[in-house]
């Protein structure tokens, strides 16, 4: 049972978020909290002597910097809505997980983790100097906007920084000075998995309640989602492209390509339209396809190998 409930976790979560999203919707606050203990645990079980910046990690910094800069200019003129929805889901930072996908896959892991803390910089970094000015953009939705631009970088890095930081700084904290907490932490199997399937029931319950109270039109729905398989196939594809010339294909392609897409709609739905949360929520689909599509294709090889 608890196998099955492991490689079910994805459609068992977002099935009982929507299922039970009347009730699940009002846990919205916890949110913070579920993303701040799930990347502790995941950082204190990081080898620091592992982490090593690359040539590699320089291009990935700069697309994740300008990317959504780039994306958000060329979709605003067309719909802000679905200019919002992709922009997050190419500034989000990569997901915790995608180590494991990366090592099951043969990649660096090592590469792919010392990355997987320099986006959460940067995502803590970019969205409070980039949020202010698209929140003010026409049409002018109903989140609170501060007086000044200054006011409102000061306003969301008081909330993004502390929250994707705070964790690794507790974790370097705790590997130092509690090392027998640090034991316990790391030797809990799978916390961080089941806080994850958790926070994907609490975000389904709440995409699903805006998209049910929302009065935008099912076209905009389904380009907003569309923008997501669009940026997911285009962030895999470069991130592979690149990797290849560093000899890192897999760590590259899993770098820019999978992304915390838990991180990515908790941003949207406190600083954007919740609309644009579909994006990164749609986005959570379209990156297991080509994660699942990817580990076939290993198997294939390897059973062919073995012929």
């Amino acid at each position: 049972m608890i196998r099955f409930i492991k490689n079910w976790t994805l459609p068992i979560a977002m099935l009982l978020g929507g299922i039970t999203y009347p009730l699940t919707q009002y846990l919205e606050f916890s949110l913070p909290y579920l993303i701040f203990f799930m990347l502790l645990c995941t950082f204190c079980k990081i080898p620091l002597k592992q982490l090593h910046f690359e040539p590699l990690h320089g291009w990935l910094i700069a697309i994740q910097v300008l990317a959504p800069v780039l994306v958000f200019a060329l979709l605003y003129p067309f719909n802000k809505l679905v200019a919002e929805g992709t922009m997050v889901c190419v500034i989000a930072p990569t997901a915790t997980a995608a180590a494991v996908i990366t090592g099951k896959l043969g990649g660096s892991v090592p590469s792919l983790t010392t990355y997987t803390l320099i986006s959460s910089m940067l995502t803590a970094i970019c969205v409070p100097i980039y949020f202010p000015y698209i929140i003010s953009l026409p049409p002018i939705i109903d989140v609170p906007i501060q007086e000044s631009f200054l006011a409102s970088v000061g306003s969301i890095m008081a909330h993004v920084f502390p929250l994707l930081i705070g964790p690794f700084i507790a974790a370097c904290v705790i590997r130092k000075y509690l090392p027998k907490l640090n034991a316990k932490i790391t030797n809990v199997k799978d916390a961080a998995f089941y806080m994850w399937g958790v926070a994907l029931a609490i975000v389904t319950a709440v995409t699903i309640k805006s998209l049910v109270e929302s009065n935008v039109d099912l076209r905009t729905e389904i380009l907003v989602a569309l923008g997501g398989l669009v940026v997911c196939c285009l962030q895999f594809f470069f991130g592979k492209e690149i990797g290849s010339i560093y000899n890192n294909r897999i760590s590259g392609g899993q770098a820019l390509g999978q992304k915390n897409t838990i991180i990515a709609i908790w941003i949207a739905l406190t600083y954007l339209n919740p609309i644009a949360s579909l994006g990164p929520g749609s986005y959570v689909l379209w990156q297991n396809i080509i994660n699942s599509w990817q580990l076939w294709k290993k198997r294939k090889k390897e059973e062919q190998y073995i012929k």
